[in-house]
């Protein structure tokens, strides 16, 4: 906690209450005891309080469940990254206790439940240590046997009384979440909760208290990344989509399922991936863009029917929320391991798009654009997510939904002609007349899998497939023309430049901040256009003596990732080298520092 130290409540004197700025909170027990619930709670309240958050979060890979933590960063000002160490360690088993009493700052406080926790003799001088019979207190208050249910918002209450958090607001929301079930579930919810913010700590800890948030005017929405990727599919005019479960993409599914019939669409779980994007690739043909999404494994099985939309060019939307791999991997924690696939998935030349929003809002709005590149150049496009971004969750400024909100029902009105792979556009766009609409010449069109001519009759001719396949790249040219080159955070020249994508930006923006104040010389640069990419990128590359791009995926064979493979090809300069790593979990900002740090000391320039 930046601003104050954990010190002992005078005896007989007033509690001592110390201002904050932030804090970061990390819950550790099992999946069964609702943790996450805590840290959700306690991010929604962040975001109705006018503060930042950022969370992060772990969950077993098995159905039977097992660890699991939830971390949390309060903010008054800017939070960038869930952080690196905890200020406060909340400790449901001995487990809990042992394995991530490292990730505590010295001197910080673990709150361990002493019906289950029995702390070390040799932490508890680097510790402050605060045990509070969770269990046996939650079944005091509500009763046996929903003490499983409860011990949760009990320690809930504990953290509400320490950092003097909005008590109204929070059971408020506690209203909004159980409100709809039965009374008693409330009820208890509350019971257990008040318990927990009446035991008294005053004995052993102080009360601490964020200072005021500054330029937080406005509303703010609270949700995590697909959330976001959902309600921004909503927003841009989707109101069909097909897909078959998958973590962590489900979440997405689970939200279309629901809110599209509120629209007038409809979402359908089919019978696998590929009948999926088989039934996406149909009703986008028919004449609005359509979704269809899936994580690493999924989004495989869907390549052979990806190509036929390159080659018929209708507009679709793939979202692909990355999880580590290969084959199922790791289903729930984080790599950015899907890019080559993304981009070169399918067999034969088939460009597609392929755009990674960098945190929880970025999500909203790079979904609205995705519909948008879809329908102006005729393309898939993949909107590349992952795990991290997916289950975070963030507060930020409410949309205008009255500006961004937007009908993309298709206009059935008459033309004279129509070729839908006509050769004469110099940027390979030919705009969409769907199925329906009257064609005067009468000449209708076709659409296959098949190499075509102008009006989508199956040819083999050489010329026309040179054509075609000019045709079809030309698109993403045209694209890649208009895309904004993106800006350097920091100097635009120095010493070290870290290059992200998707949810790396907020750590390595931390991390440039953390290494300027120590004098120095790196800048970062977070690309979201991943194919094409943006123009301009050379240029910037030219100011620093020293490129490394930042990944969530394995250095390869020739030390470097996926993105940096890529930049590697385009502009043919040595110095773009990785930074990577394979552990599942989020970069650090400590461990980006040590890596860059390494880098400037050594001044390795490999030719």
């Amino acid at each position: 906690m930046s601003d104050s130290a954990v010190t002992n409540q005078t005896a007989g004197g007033p509690p001592k209450v110390s201002k904050i700025n932030e804090a970061v909170i990390r819950i550790a027990g099992n999946s069964q005891d609702g943790i996450q619930a805590i840290g959700g709670f306690l991010a929604r309240l962040a975001g109705r309080s006018a503060q930042e958050v950022m969370t992060f979060m772990t969950i077993p890979s098995t159905i039977s469940g097992g660890p699991s933590i939830f971390q949390v960063r309060l903010g008054s000002g800017e939070v960038l990254s869930p952080g690196d160490d905890a200020d406060v360690l909340l400790a449901f088993y001995q487990h809990s206790y042992e394995d991530h009493i490292g990730s505590l700052k010295q001197g910080g406080i673990v709150l361990y439940d002493s019906d289950h926790v029995e702390p070390k003799p040799e932490w508890q001088p680097l510790y402050h240590h605060v045990g509070v019979p969770v269990s046996n207190l939650t079944i005091e208050a509500i009763g046996g046997t929903a003490k499983d249910k409860g011990k949760n918002l009990f320690a809930l209450g504990l953290v509400t009384r320490i950092f003097d958090l909005d008590v109204v607001k929070l059971e408020g929301l506690f209203g909004e979440r159980f409100g709809g079930k039965d009374a008693s579930v409330l009820n208890n919810a509350l019971a257990a909760f008040r318990a927990g913010y009446n035991h008294s700590l005053g004995e052993v800890l102080e009360t601490f208290k964020f200072v005021d948030s500054q330029g937080k005017a406005g509303q703010q929405v609270v949700m995590n990344g697909n959330d976001a990727i959902a309600y921004g599919l909503i927003a841009a005019g989707v109101r069909f989509g097909a897909a078959y479960p998958i973590t962590p993409w489900s979440d997405v599914m689970e939200i279309l399922r629901r809110e599209l019939p509120k629209y007038g669409g409809s979402f359908i779980q089919c019978e696998d991936e590929i009948a999926a994007i088989s039934m996406a690739n149909g009703a986008s043909f028919a004449g609005r863009v359509a979704v269809t999404g899936s994580s690493g494994p999924g989004i495989s099985l869907k390549m052979e029917a990806l190509g036929w939309a390159v080659m018929a060019e209708v507009p679709l939307v793939v979202v692909n929320i990355q999880r580590g791999g290969p084959s199922t991997g790791l289903p729930t924690q984080v790599e950015q391991s899907d890019l080559n696939l993304a981009c070169f998935g399918s067999h034969g030349d088939a460009p597609r798009v392929v755009i990674a929003p960098a945190d929880v809002e970025d999500c909203f709005y790079t979904a609205i654009e995705a519909v948008n590149i879809a329908r102006k150049y005729n393309v898939p496009v993949f909107l590349l997510s992952d795990q991290a971004i997916a289950t975070r969750i963030e507060a930020f400024a409410e949309p205008k939904l009255e500006q961004l909100c937007q009908d993309i029902t298709p206009d059935l009105s008459p033309v004279a002609d129509y070729k839908p792979y006509d050769l004469s556009s110099p940027d390979g766009v030919t705009p969409r007349v769907v199925p329906g609409t009257p064609i005067l010449s009468g000449r209708y069109p076709i659409a296959g899998g098949l190499e075509h001519d102008e009006f989508g009759h199956p040819s083999a001719a050489p010329k026309l497939h040179m054509q075609m396949t000019a045709k079809r790249r030309k698109k993403l040219q045209a694209l890649a023309a208009t895309l904004p080159t993106p800006k350097v955070y920091g100097p635009p020249e120095g010493n070290l430049l870290l290059v992200g994508w998707g949810s790396t930006q907020g750590p390595i923006r931390e991390a440039v901040d953390r290494a300027r104040a120590a004098g120095d010389s790196v800048s970062a640069l977070h690309i979201k256009y991943l194919n094409p990419l943006p123009p301009g990128l050379e240029n910037i590359f030219s100011g620093f003596k020293s490129v490394r791009v930042v990944e969530l995926n394995d250095e390869g064979l020739y030390g470097y990732g996926q993105l940096a493979g890529l930049l590697r090809a385009r502009y043919c300069d040595p110095k773009i080298r990785g930074i990577n790593k394979t552990d599942g979990l989020t970069w650090k900002v400590k461990e980006i520092l040590e890596h860059a740090r390494a880098d400037m000391a050594t001044g390795l320039q490999r030719k």
